[in-house]
């Protein structure tokens, strides 16, 4: 016999905790050099933007909630008080409310202690999601994302450039030195975007209207309990030597 509702809808899918994690670095026309003492970048002149990598994690996690139809994209990171203006345009790009982790030493932090930084605030968040670009422009480690998901205890999956997501879990496309790898994963998870996943959009000027007013909480780690110092100290730093013509 047939059942009683033959055209009835499929059940909705449940709203994603989605959680994209951003580095504010130096413009990529920044001019490097160091300060006075030698030990560290002079960072006078220079002009900020959000790392390309992690526009491509806001990016994902905006297109993961739009595809799942419900849910929410907070917009996280660890950084000066004054940066908020570039979080800002991640919120004006789809993000729904942000998180800032104020720190006055942000630039001198280690791997290791930002990470312990992210996943203290991260484990507040009940999380389904969370993205990060590959590597940030500035520091180039690629080393914060894998971090993260090991103190969380989650799975990792890095260099992604093609992604799907549902049901509980994920299967995604990861570039590696050898070819494109398809790999499932379930969720909760941490992962990191590359180059190809997709392409950020431009955020449109009533987007940056309304940008103005979603919410943003800044706090910092101490405010978390975390003892997050870095264990990496630079003990001086010098511009490379001259090329030969």
């Amino acid at each position: 016999c047939l059942p009683k509702n033959p055209f009835r809808a499929p059940s909705p899918a449940p709203p994603m905790n989605i959680v994209a994690c951003v580095k504010r670095v130096p413009s990529t026309e920044a001019v490097a050099k160091p300060t006075a003492d030698g030990k560290g970048l002079d960072a006078a002149d220079f002009q900020y933007m959000i790392s390309f990598y992690d526009e491509i994690a806001v990016e994902q996690a905006v297109q993961t909630k739009e595809a799942v139809g419900a849910g929410e994209v907070t917009v996280l990171t660890l950084g000066p008080a004054n940066g908020t203006k570039e979080i800002r345009e991640c919120l004006a790009k789809g993000g729904d409310k942000a998180v800032v982790l104020t720190d006055d030493n942000w630039q001198s932090r280690d791997a290791r202690s930002t990470a312990k930084a992210l996943v203290a605030q991260l484990s507040t968040m009940d999380a389904d999601l969370v993205f990060m670009g590959r590597v940030a422009t500035d520091r180039d480690n690629a080393a914060v994302g894998p971090m993260v998901a090991t103190y969380l205890g989650w799975p990792c999956v890095s260099d992604v450039i093609g992604l799907e997501v549902g049901d509980g879990k994920g299967t995604a496309k990861v570039e590696t030195e050898a070819g494109v790898e398809t790999v499932e994963f379930s969720l909760p998870a941490v992962v990191t975007c590359q180059k190809g996943l997709n392409e950020p959009r431009y955020a449109s000027l009533p987007n940056i209207m309304k940008a103005k007013k979603k919410p943003l909480d800044t706090l910092t780690p101490a405010d978390l309990g975390v003892d997050a110092a870095p264990r990496l100290k630079t003990l001086k730093v010098t511009p490379p030597a001259d090329r030969k013509a």
